[in-house]
């Protein structure tokens, strides 16, 4: 079995499971993949050292004069990641050198043979980790090594849990990609410890300010068959909206004390009907409750869960498939509150959606969910890292006006090598190292392609090979490599929402059959070698948004495919300034590929008219009105000259700010 980040229990109340096999071999994905396993995870341990992480791992293992480096105590998280990350990269390379007869050597074998410097460094990190740890199995080295810090006392920010369920995520994905159990060892030690800590008649009755620890402790058990890791998890989720955590800790000052919506502390989750407080709380929280749903199989969770996703995607999800509106707390905002400008739309923030998403499409087997998760990884998601996997961004915006060419740092719009809080990087790294988890899924009656792909897929029975140019080009095929015996089998491939025209054939011949749901289910006897050629035409369209976004009212938006487009500055004619540019959406839409540009895109080209800043007048706003006065002095600015239509170039969005700073907007006023 390929390892992924999901593994249901025999019994898990899910609609889908996720592939046996899934292999990403070639094109886009490859592509991307490859420079973060080369450049981003390979630079990993370099920057933890840099930063101090690793030394803050030496002195809680005695190796290091004491004192806690960083300026967060969940400076540990970004180790945990990292080794998460690594791990899903070197299950790949074992898979690849040795297959699976080499995984099963065990953690010495995995690590010496087959991996190489990237064995050494998960090797080296893991035995760091397992040092630091508490002979009572705790784990924070903020908490362990900080002169006054006590552990449990800080559950609003102290990020207890939080670090403790990445790490579990690390050591589950270590477990599975070299049989090794090391890593797993210091993670049930410190499950453990949080068990016997936290409950109903135990020291600790509340829950931590970021969740995280959910979803973990769920996959804990799946890994380990624990019934109580479990229990722990409902407990976490049944916990939090009781309001133990109240508005924050009465030690702290003002603004450290953000409201329980802040950590979703002021509801059950059951009960809620609005996503709302910091956004990657809020769905590292769905995510876990999903989690739960799968293996109890209540329905009152999944309802719940349907109904948050719905007020996400329907009102409160940029175009792009950023989530978090508001740089204030980091969060969510009110419905169809959603700027451009100031969007800050997390990297992390993206990766928990695509996290729910996947859950929730398993749980359901609804194709609307791997719709979005689509948008945001290519788009919300993957703008978050460098074409060349070096630089970062925290936040993604929409729009960046002339002038203003951002700063480096979390806050900014240019992109930074690495952060003071760094959770974004090694978060990209390891959904990257991942992905191919997220691209095929199986059931009792066949397999179901959710994102496209060149690779070899297993599920349902069945094995597929995929090969295709996509987002570049919408023709998608796919082989037939196995079927279950010599019954009907189904092949289920996703037609994306965007997709206004598609077509699709079966050896040659048009199939009849048309998507129900976004779901294009082909039942038949299928035979070994049988081909499937489906077409998605990737055509340039402009998009509208809900007249309820004021922000965008009277805007358009460019796509292609499942690609967001955007204008940067450098791309343009000389003069042509962004703000003073309008989009004349009766001109046609050109693309071509460019393979010179940005590492080779599709760039399209639009027609449009600029205009020029108005100097008549110190008053800016004017009466639409008869009679309104023009001129200097009288309040309205004079009409300004007619001017000549230009083209414009629009670019994917994932691919700016990867030159020289400069103006960039997703949204052009028509």
């Amino acid at each position: 079995m390929t390892p992924g980040p999901i593994r249901l229990s025999e019994g898990a109340h899910t609609a889908l499971r996720p592939a046996t096999t899934a292999r990403i071999t070639g094109g886009f994905w490859a592509a991307r993949r490859r420079t973060n396993a080369e450049v981003s995870i390979a630079q990993g341990p370099r920057r933890l050292e840099e930063a101090g992480n690793l030394d803050n791992l030496r002195v809680a293992a005695g190796a290091k004069r004491p004192g806690f480096t960083g300026d967060f105590p969940f400076q540990d998280s970004d180790v945990h990641k990292w080794l998460e990350a690594a791990s899903w990269q070197l299950a790949e390379e074992i898979e690849g050198t040795a297959g699976a007869a080499g995984a099963a050597e065990g953690a010495h074998g995995a690590h010496g043979a087959h991996g190489g410097e990237l064995a050494v460094q998960v090797r080296r990190l893991t035995e760091l980790v397992a040092a630091a740890q508490d002979p009572d199995g705790y784990l924070q080295t903020y908490y362990q090594v900080r002169p006054g810090a006590q552990r449990w006392t800080e559950l609003h920010w102290g990020h207890e849990l939080y670090c403790a369920g990445h790490l579990i995520q690390a050591a589950v994905a270590h477990h599975r990609a070299t049989r090794g159990t090391e890593l797993l060892r210091v993670a049930v030690r410190f499950a453990d410890h949080i068990d016997a800590t936290f409950g109903p008649g135990k020291p600790v009755d509340t829950v931590c300010g970021h969740p995280e620890i959910e979803t973990a402790l769920v996959e804990l058990y799946r890994e380990t068959g624990e019934r109580r890791y479990l229990d722990l998890a409902a407990y976490f989720v049944d916990r939090r909206g009781q309001g133990t955590l109240g508005d924050g800790a009465e030690d702290r000052e003002a603004d450290r004390r953000p409201g329980a919506p802040y950590w979703q502390d002021h509801t059950p989750v059951r009960d809620a009907t609005e996503v709302t407080g910091h956004a990657v709380r809020q769905l590292y929280l769905l995510a876990g409750a999903a989690d739960l749903a799968a293996e109890t199989g209540e329905d009152r969770l999944r309802e719940a869960l349907v109904r948050l996703w719905e007020d996400m995607a329907a009102t409160k999800t940029y175009l792009t498939g950023g989530v978090g509106s508001r740089h204030d707390l980091e969060a969510f905002g009110d419905a169809y509150e959603l700027p451009p400008d100031r969007a800050y739309a997390e990297t992390c923030a993206a990766i928990a959606s695509i996290q729910f998403c996947w859950r929730m499409a398993l749980l359901t087997g609804e194709a609307r969910y791997s719709d979005l998760i689509e948008r945001t990884l290519y788009n919300g998601f993957l703008s978050g890292v460098s074409l060349d996997g070096d630089r970062w961004l925290y936040v993604n915006p929409l729009h960046l006006r002339e002038g203003r060419t951002g700063s480096h740092g979390a806050q900014g719009a240019r992109r930074t090598q690495w952060f003071r809080c760094a959770c974004c990087p090694p978060n990209v790294m390891r959904l990257l190292a991942s992905l191919p988890h997220y691209m095929a899924s199986g059931d009792a009656d066949g397999l179901q392609l959710h994102q496209y792909a060149s690779g070899s897929y297993a599920a349902g029975g069945g094995a597929v090979r995929v090969g295709t140019g996509y987002p570049w080009e919408g023709r998608i095929a796919v082989v037939v490599d196995e079927v279950p015996g010599d019954g009907d089998w189904t092949l289920s491939l996703r037609v994306p929402h965007w997709a206004d025209e598609y077509g699709a054939a079966v050896n040659g011949e048009p199939v009849a059959a048309r998507a129900e749901d976004g779901w294009l289910r082909l039942r038949r006897r299928w035979r070994p070698g049988e081909t499937v050629v489906l077409d998605l035409p990737p055509r340039p369209r402009l998009t509208r948004p809900d007249p309820r976004v004021d922000a965008v009212r009277g805007c358009v938006a460019i796509e292609r495919g499942p690609l967001v487009y955007c204008l940067e500055q450098r791309d343009q004619p000389a003069g042509v300034g962004l703000d003073h540019l309008r989009l004349d959406p009766g001109t046609a839409l050109r693309d071509r590929h460019r393979p010179e540009l940005l590492g080779g895109v599709t760039a399209i080209t639009a027609g449009a008219l600029p205009s020029r800043p108005r100097p008549e007048g110190w008053w800016p706003y004017a009466d639409t009105g008869a009679g309104a006065g023009t001129g200097p002095g009288t309040g309205t600015p004079a009409p300004a000259a007619p001017v000549e239509p230009v083209r414009v170039t629009a670019i994917p969005y994932y691919a700016w700010a990867n030159r020289e700073a400069g103006a960039m907007r997703v949204w052009l006023p028509v």
